[in-house]
């Protein structure tokens, strides 16, 4: 690899699931970064997640509001940072169902107090230094429901947000957008498929079904199960990050896919059959007896998938591992941590999850 400067990063949600495995990919692969995350510790944040690079004397951790200007304006001055990675976001969609005002402020507005402030740093530093960038991740659910026919989304697909999520985080993309088009902020944004990975947290369909087996509770899918997601794995989605970070132009967005589409129903038995291999002391076995369809999602979308051809043949990114290869990894992963999981299952997420299955 040839040298670089070191670069000072922000990761803004550094603590969750996609931002944690990130914080851990850049240290490993660039140890001389600077890198400081911001955090609120919201339900989905983890400080454990984080734990192994306490003492490093290149990692720093803020528990703070991406919505706090205050805070974002010193953290930008005081680390001298060049490279903003936005992973903070409110992110299941049936929590926003249950309350969209959270995620219009974390994803909008949130997503609007970081940019405006880092124009105003990089304006300050003259707009020479060509490795500032302000990298946004977001979603493929911006762009609708597929029918099962229609060809996967690619980067110039319209925008058709159907649940709040979707639409607090296609707010967040045109914000970004604009700053752009407007300032010349040297901006990035990605478009990913559905991650799965260490760290994710229980509400998400992969570890809810390796928790529910092992406590022996159903295994809840929507409806008939046959709605399809791209799966892609976290390790994976963070090298397709660090190439857009480093070989991105500014202004471009590039989608980011596992080219594995799978019916929910088929990823749960997937699921189950793992955890009858890997788990020979499951409360109930054979664990698919488990799965209980349970009523729709309001206005669940049918089909994503990622056309990520645009990466591929730009940079020559290709996800590395098979969904056979990433689900076993990622069960074993939760059958290997149960301490770090079982106090997740907190009064409020047993209340949530109650209001959602019931």
């Amino acid at each position: 690899m040839p040298l670089r400067e070191p670069r000072h990063l922000l990761v803004t949600g550094g603590a969750g699931f996609i931002g944690s495995n990130f914080v851990h990919y850049w240290c490993d692969r660039y140890p001389g970064d600077r890198v400081v995350v911001l955090d609120l510790l919201s339900y989905a944040g983890n400080r454990r997640n984080l734990e192994a690079l306490e003492g490093n004397p290149n990692f720093r951790f803020v528990q703070g509001d991406i919505c706090d200007r205050t805070l974002a304006d010193a953290l930008l001055q005081a680390e001298n940072i060049d490279t903003i990675a936005h992973f903070a976001a409110e992110s299941h969609v049936d929590r926003s169902i249950l309350g969209p005002e959270a995620f219009v402020r974390t994803n909008v507005l949130g997503t609007s107090t970081l940019l405006e402030a880092f124009r105003q740093h990089w304006q300050q530093r003259g707009q020479k230094n060509n490795t500032f960038r302000f990298f946004h991740i977001s979603s493929d659910e911006v762009f609708g429901s597929l029918n099962p026919e229609s060809p996967p989304f690619t980067e110039t697909t319209p925008y058709s947000p159907n649940s709040p999520y979707a639409a607090s985080k296609a707010g967040s993309d045109h914000i970004v957008r604009a700053y752009h088009h407007t300032y010349g902020l040297p901006t990035l944004i990605t478009n990913c498929s559905n991650n799965y990975g260490p760290y994710q947290f229980p509400e998400k369909l992969i570890p809810l079904m390796c928790i529910n087996i092992l406590t022996a509770q159903p295994l809840p899918i929507y409806g008939d199960g046959e709605n399809v997601r791209d799966w892609l794995y976290v390790g994976d989605h963070c090298n397709a990050i660090d190439l857009v970070i480093h070989k991105g132009t500014p202004g471009e967005t590039y989608n980011i896919g596992g080219n594995n589409e799978i019916k929910n129903i088929e990823l749960a038995r997937m699921v189950c059959q793992l955890m009858d291999e890997l788990a020979p002391n499951l409360p109930v076995r054979p664990s698919s007896q488990l799965i209980t369809f349970v009523k729709d999602r309001p206005g669940h979308d049918r089909r994503y998938a990622i056309d990520a051809s645009k990466i591929s043949t730009q940079f020559g990114w290709k996800p590395q591992k098979t969904i056979q290869e990433g689900l076993r990894q990622t069960v074993e992963w939760y059958l290997n941590n149960r301490d770090w999981w079982e106090p997740l299952l907190s009064d409020e997420y047993q209340a949530y999850y109650r209001q959602v299955y019931a």
